[in-house]
């Protein structure tokens, strides 16, 4: 939780860009860790569709600093290097990454976090496009242990709004998905609209799955980013307190 160190631990971190196979070829991510032999917990961080930027390095510092081994992939990188906002304008205007491949590299930062010193549990997060892409890994491989959504617009899509990119909605296969899920909504947010969020908790109570869901009067989409507009202080940390007790409860060793 936030401010629960203490001040005379002696704790930091490492985090760095490296390259991880995926397919047949390898790309780059974004790791941190903490400081120390572990095991760790881990967690796939999932970026969002403005790009692999500076606020995703910032939250995996962030889950590092609270004990997750963390493993953020540029979804991206196969289409070019830039400035984070050039690279996710080209990639916008080529219809965005094809879920099939987002897939294959989450199972691939996946298996790469499964060969580092964790407990064995993994966990996938992500926000915006993120939070969408972390439900689909998650129904399509079945082999994460917790699932966190942020506001994922395109979860709940009609079958006339599929694109070559994203032929189906992931709320289709919502019975496929065996780990718990955790969705944090902003009541203002038109994507995810507060009806799209009802319909995905409605089908998720239908097959009986483990998940609970919160929502914020006073939020849009993205009310965590402190740099854009829409950001709620209170709201928003109320979100990561939220956030890290669910990890903690679905991915920590016991007795941690």
């Amino acid at each position: 939780m936030w401010n629960s160190f203490l001040t005379d631990e002696r704790r930091g971190l490492v985090a760095e860009v490296t390259s991880i196979p995926a397919g047949d070829d390898s790309i780059h991510a974004y790791v941190a860790r903490p400081d120390g032999a572990g095991p760790f917990p881990a967690v796939v961080l999932v970026h969002h569709m403005p790009g692999w930027d500076e606020i995703y390095r910032e939250i995996g510092r962030r889950l590092a600093d609270h004990g997750y081994l963390v493993i953020s992939p540029d979804l991206y990188c196969r289409y070019g290097h830039g400035t984070p906002d050039d690279v996710a304008a080209a990639v916008r205007a080529r219809g965005g990454v094809p879920d099939d491949e987002v897939v294959a590299i989450c199972a691939a930062a996946r298996d790469w976090l499964r060969s580092q010193p964790t407990n064995g549990r993994v966990g996938i997060m992500g926000s915006c496009s993120g939070g969408r892409h972390a439900v689909l890994a998650a129904c399509r491989t079945g082999s994460f242990d917790a699932v966190v959504d942020l506001w994922g617009g395109g979860v709940v899509a009609a079958p006339e709004d599929a694109t070559p990119q994203r032929p189906v909605a992931p709320i289709e296969l919502t019975a496929d998905l065996n780990a718990p899920l955790l969705g944090i909504f902003g009541d203002l947010d038109s994507s995810p609209t507060p009806a799209e969020v009802d319909r995905h908790e409605a089908e998720l109570a239908r097959h009986g799955k483990t998940f609970e869901f919160h929502r914020y009067p006073d939020a849009g989409h993205g009310f965590f980013y402190y740099h854009r507009t829409a950001y709620r202080p209170e709201s928003a940390m109320d979100g990561w307190a939220k956030v890290f007790a669910f990890l903690h409860t679905h991915l920590a060793s016991p007795g941690s």
